[in-house]
């Protein structure tokens, strides 16, 4: 006979079998926050682009590729992740590394590959480059 589950956590979450907790801290972000820091770093690219280049929609893209590689490397995090505190961090430990924000970010520029999310809420772009956006 089954025991009634009496945990308030469910039996499977989103980052389990990474060894990553249902909630708080280091538990798998969720996406109203990953989406409002994504507008954080899009609209801070434009309001950059505006100021240097009357706005031109590549410098954007292109200040915020630079923006989300160099804080990536730097911090574990965009301006956004960490003002909503959150981190991207490797599946293997350590450090980030080069690759890894580079190919985060232009898998993220592209857009759509965000949009394809795994059963960890994890968009392509994560799974490709080996990372996983975490709460702090």
């Amino acid at each position: 006979m089954a025991e009634p589950r009496t945990s308030a956590q469910p039996s499977d979450w989103p980052g389990r079998h990474f060894g990553l907790p249902a909630t708080g801290p280091r538990s798998i972000a969720r996406f109203g926050r990953r989406l409002a820091a994504f507008a954080i770093d899009v609209a801070l690219g434009a309001l950059i682009s505006y100021a240097f280049f009357d706005y031109d929609r590549w410098a954007s893209l292109a200040i915020f590729a630079v923006l989300q590689i160099v804080f990536l490397m730097l911090l574990s995090g965009s301006i956004g992740h960490l003002l909503l505190g959150m981190r991207v961090v490797p599946l293997a430990s350590g450090w980030i590394g080069v690759w890894r924000p580079i190919v985060r970010t232009v898998l993220l520029s592209l857009l759509v590959p965000a949009l394809i999310a795994d059963r960890d809420r994890r968009g392509l772009h994560d799974r490709l480059a080996g990372t996983v956006l975490v709460r702090r």
